[in-house]
């Protein structure tokens, strides 16, 4: 046999550099889905089917949530305070600039931690959402906690934060305070790989117990805590034995019933090819509002376009985005000119009573809906904001309802 030796003839060599070519652009490929963790859900996206034509208009329930966390970064009182107070001056004035199709101002919706709990601080949130502009829900970081501490620091602040700030709805039915979660790093039930931020395999059990209507912490991606389930509303079963358990789960559909542990809502999670890296490499859309990815009108587009709904009900949208909105620098964007265009670019696209209806809802009020939805309910869903969870006082209904504007103790907020 002659064995050939020197370079290759041409001939052979065209297929032999394009199969390199192929080898490293694969490669290159894998690395950034790793470097991402997108190999946790990519194949979920790739099965991504397209929401079902309606008839009518679709109607687009947004809802803002902040990871609000005034002593990010450990900084002093008087910087603490600073950021508060800008907010309540700020998003005052931002907000009353936007109305949705039901004359709702848009809704921030304060994920306050307990760990950074300050009266003033709640007292000058409290109330800029009891004068029509949020709500406020329970946000938690902790790390090899226990089952007994995690029932007791979620019962105290839930109270604490009705009894002394009007925040949190009882149910009606059977008087126990609900509250919407999200959990700090990202960790619900003890997700992270190595075990850090969280401690408790049981915990979507323990949310149940203790009164949590819906988590609300997905999307997390490019946390390896991102589920494989995406854009979907759904039911999770915990599995006290194991971490993670709402990795999978049971989608909400019309006609259906609540099962499982706990109701988790997500936002939305893609590739946005519409914002590209370099001109080629598409972005990762996990919703996150930052310095560093603002919102344009091709995310809003995007957002929109994942069609997150209830099964059975793909007229009625669920769009949820998150941030962390005290420190300054993220505050410049959520505050800013930015989100004052997204919200213009909602207005304009998405409410104009033909092809869409915007409707501006709270983390409350959105669980609300779906409900409303799960029961077999239709039409305009802005009479569903109150379905089973009614108002907290620490809103603008819940004020209206009992003809208060602010409660004994509280302090206006500044600026």
């Amino acid at each position: 046999m002659t064995l050939l030796t020197g370079p290759l003839p041409g001939w052979l060599a065209i297929p032999a550099l394009a199969s390199l070519l192929v080898a490293a652009a694969a490669l290159l490929a894998w690395r950034f889905i790793r470097a991402r963790n997108m190999q946790v859900w990519l194949p979920a996206y790739l099965r991504r089917r397209k929401r079902p034509a309606v008839a009518g208009p679709t109607h687009v329930m947004f809802c803002f949530v902040d990871h609000f966390e005034p002593m990010h970064g450990k900084p002093p009182l008087e910087v603490q305070r600073a950021r508060v107070d800008r907010w309540c001056r700020d998003y005052r004035a931002l907000a009353s600039r936007h109305r949705d199709a039901d004359g709702r101002p848009p809704q921030h919706v304060f994920f306050y931690p307990e760990e950074e709990y300050l009266e003033e601080h709640l007292a000058k949130i409290a109330q800029l959402c009891r004068d029509g502009y949020g709500e406020i829900e329970v946000h938690i970081h902790h790390d090899n906690d226990t089952e007994t501490n995690f029932r007791h620091t979620i019962q105290r602040f839930k109270t604490l934060l009705h009894e002394r700030h009007g925040a949190l709805p009882r149910h009606p039915a059977t008087g126990e305070l609900m509250f919407g979660f999200i959990h700090g790093n990202w960790c619900l039930d003890n997700s992270s790989p190595d075990g850090s931020w969280c401690g408790l395999d049981n915990e979507l059990v323990l949310l149940r117990e203790l009164g949590c209507y819906a988590d609300f912490t997905m999307p997390s991606a490019p946390s390896p805590t991102q589920t494989r389930i995406i854009n979907s509303i759904y039911y999770a079963t915990d599995d006290p034995a194991r971490p993670k358990s709402h990795d999978r789960g049971t989608p909400v559909r019309v006609g259906g019933q609540a099962q499982g542990d706990l109701l988790l809502v997500q936002g939305p999670l893609g590739l946005n090819w519409r914002d590209r890296r370099h001109g080629f490499v598409p972005r990762v859309e996990n919703a996150d509002i930052r310095a560093n990815y603002p919102p344009t009108p091709a995310r809003v587009d995007g957002w929109v376009d994942a069609g997150i709904h209830v099964e059975g009900r793909p007229e009625w949208v669920f769009v949820k985005i998150h941030t962390h909105g005290a420190p300054e620098k993220e505050a410049q964007v959520v505050l800013g000119p930015a989100v004052d265009a997204m919200h213009a670019h909602l207005e304009q696209h998405y409410n104009d009573g033909e092809r869409y209806v915007l409707h501006y809802v709270t983390a409350r009020e959105m669980f609300n809906i779906i409900k409303a939805a799960e029961a077999g309910l239709g039409g305009n869903p802005h009479q569903y904001r109150d379905f089973i969870l009614p108002p907290p006082q620490a809103s603008w209904a819940g004020a209206h309802e009992d003809g208060r504007r602010a409660m004994t103790g509280e302090m206006a907020c500044t600026g």
